[in-house]
């Protein structure tokens, strides 16, 4: 695992003054976390949730718009991807037995922010399977945060015919000790080394290229497909989004941001969750592929609009312990973009 963050590639930056940390979960898994400061008094902290695949420094241009907009935040890398430690001998096998083991991570963070001071309140920008692990997180009534966005949160699997089908075979195949292995004609390669053309995540050449370049620069912060353990602890998650129970316990307005586009996961499902589960609302950002955050300056602006519109956490902290606002809020509905 890393300690340190990457050198940025040539003709790329990094915010100045990251504080970069090794924490520890629960059960002994290391995890490489970045707290960063706005210039000015920050409007709170806002902890971003990457998604599978992901690494600090590809959300660089991301903590760049959040500080500029006077937010605090924290950050960490998940399990058995980017700069931290992995679950398997194969460092490029995106591994996890069961997506509770997420959640010891995003404990780890919480409470390594709570240390540091970080100024409250609290807010999450969580994407994909970040989105699926703070739904989790949310859903069993976790009230540390006052709003929470997500960007194509990971709700179902987009294009899957049959859905049972994968599921059963996901479980066999784990059940009979092939959790560890690659998915079916899955390999070693990020997505970021297969080349722009054709690729689901965003169209935006620029910003694709500036993610091929940070793991051209440290190929280790890269991961490849998913193992079959990780799809069957995905389905797992995913089949819990589906009770009609799911988030009774949410007491935390959240605005899904819905690629009009993905090909990744079933928009269709996240923006009838957002519909039915409590304080949500969603938004569709159509022509978006995956990685909104990724896209294109124009499916930005749109984004960063409603993102404004949405996380107000309150005025400048002038003292971290200062409490935030904690009584359930309904989410403001936006209009589709």
């Amino acid at each position: 695992m890393l300690d340190h963050l990457v050198p940025p590639p040539d003709g790329l930056t990094f915010p100045a003054n990251a504080e970069v940390a090794v924490i520890e979960a629960a059960d002994g898994i290391r995890l490489r976390a970045v707290f960063l400061h706005p210039e000015a008094q920050a409007l709170g902290t806002v902890f971003l949730l990457q998604g599978r695949t992901e690494f600090i420094e590809k959300y660089a241009e991301v903590f760049e718009n959040l500080l500029a907009r006077h937010f605090a935040i924290a950050s960490v890398d998940w399990r058995g991807q980017g700069g931290s430690e992995r679950q398997l001998s194969n460092p490029r096998k995106g591994h996890v037995e069961d997506f509770d083991d997420y959640l010891l991570d995003l404990d780890v963070l919480i409470a390594e922010a709570r240390k540091r001071n970080m100024p409250e309140p609290y807010g999450l920008l969580a994407h994909s399977t970040g989105g699926a692990i703070a739904l989790l997180a949310l859903a069993r009534g976790r009230d540390d945060f006052k709003r929470a966005v997500m960007t194509s949160p990971l709700v179902g699997i987009a294009g899957l015919r049959n859905k049972t089908g994968a599921r059963v075979l996901a479980r066999t195949l784990s059940s009979i000790g092939l959790s560890g292995l690659y998915i079916p004609k899955g390999g070693p390669k990020s997505i970021f080394e297969k080349g722009f053309a054709g690729n689901p995540l965003t169209s935006d050449a620029q910003r694709f290229e500036t993610c091929a370049a940070w793991i051209r620069k440290a190929p280790e912060i890269g991961i490849g497909d998913p193992t079959i353990g990780w799809v069957d602890a995905a389905f797992d998650a995913m089949a819990s989004f589906g009770d009609a129970d799911f988030g009774r316990e949410n007491c935390t307005p959240i605005l899904m941001a819905i690629a009009g586009s993905d090909t990744v996961v079933d928009a269709e499902a996240s923006a009838a969750l957002a519909y039915r589960m409590r304080s949500a609302s969603g938004i569709t950002l159509r022509g978006a592929r995956h990685e909104i955050l990724m896209e294109t300056d124009a499916i930005q602006a749109e984004f960063w609009a409603a993102f404004d519109a949405f996380m107000r956490l309150g005025e400048p902290q002038t003292a971290p312990s200062e409490e935030a606002d904690a009584s359930p809020e309904a989410a403001t509905p936006m209009p589709e973009a």
